[in-house]
């Protein structure tokens, strides 16, 4: 588990010192030298309270599209990043909201709190931890958002019971993500790369779902849902052909989706 944290870490210090070097949920797609793709993005140009600078293209979704965010609520995003889901939520809390944002690298921390600085807010907070281990207490968020970052952190378990820990009863959530139309292939899975760019780190839908029923949750729906077609030329750095065929014939792909649940 350390190993695959510590791949994360630096993927997405690299985001940060060098944008030429993004991860799979981004531009480049997993390395330098693949094809990009923008399948995984959505568009945030719409967005009210989006900034530019906070936006590396990490993620799979809208979290805050469906979050039922409102005004003077408190709301938590997980891996934060620069602080692009923290901003959005921070225009529909106001002045009288909090916003807090948690992220495992430090680099994106030192991101996040220059973007703060620049825009001026006060409410709102940039904390470097674990989701795994969140550093708040428990019962003091409204809402919780993410985007595509639940899936890479290795133990999902312990990652949802801590989004159950800190909600307050009633809460709930909102977590864009990736899962898998069909168990991914060893070769796949192993690869550190592929992790950090959102894609070996991910599981079954019905997989990812258990382990949201089983921390607590009620009314768990997905929300929204995306088919992702990975590039051929990005498989067969870790497929054979004959491996890459008969992925694709036991329905291997990739999907995003926007789960929603509730604490209570």
């Amino acid at each position: 588990m350390e190993n695959a944290k510590e791949a994360v870490r630096q993927a997405y210090t690299k985001v940060v010192k060098g944008p030429e070097e993004s991860s799979c949920c981004g531009p480049t797609c997993c390395s330098p030298s693949s094809d990009a793709i923008d399948a995984f993005n959505d568009s945030y140009e719409h967005v009210e309270g989006y900034v530019p600078e906070a936006d590396y293209g990490l993620g799979c979704g809208l979290p805050t599209e469906i979050a039922n965010i409102k005004a003077g609520d408190t709301v938590l995003d997980l891996g934060a990043g620069a602080g692009n889901d923290v901003f959005v939520a921070r225009s529909i809390v106001g002045e009288k909201g909090q916003v807090f944002g948690v992220d495992f690298t430090p680099a994106m921390i030192e991101k996040a709190n220059a973007n703060k600085t620049k825009l001026g807010y006060t409410n709102v907070h940039f904390v470097q931890g674990d989701i795994e281990s969140l550093p708040l207490p428990p019962n003091s968020v409204d809402v919780v958002v993410s985007n595509c970052v639940m899936n890479l952190v290795p133990d999902k378990e312990k990652a949802f019971a801590e989004v159950y820990k800190v909600l307050k009863p009633g809460g709930h959530f909102s977590i864009s993500d990736v899962v898998l139309n069909a168990d991914i292939p060893e070769k796949l899975r192993n690869a550190a790369e592929l992790y950090a760019g959102c894609v070996s780190g991910a599981m079954v839908l019905e997989e990812y779902l258990s382990f949201i029923k089983g921390a607590g949750f009620s009314s768990v729906e997905v929300k929204k849902s995306k088919a992702i077609a990975l590039p051929d030329k990005l498989l067969l750095l870790y497929l054979t052909v004959d491996e890459l065929e008969e992925f694709k014939q036991n329905n291997g792909g990739v999907t995003s989706v926007t789960v929603y649940g509730k604490k209570g």
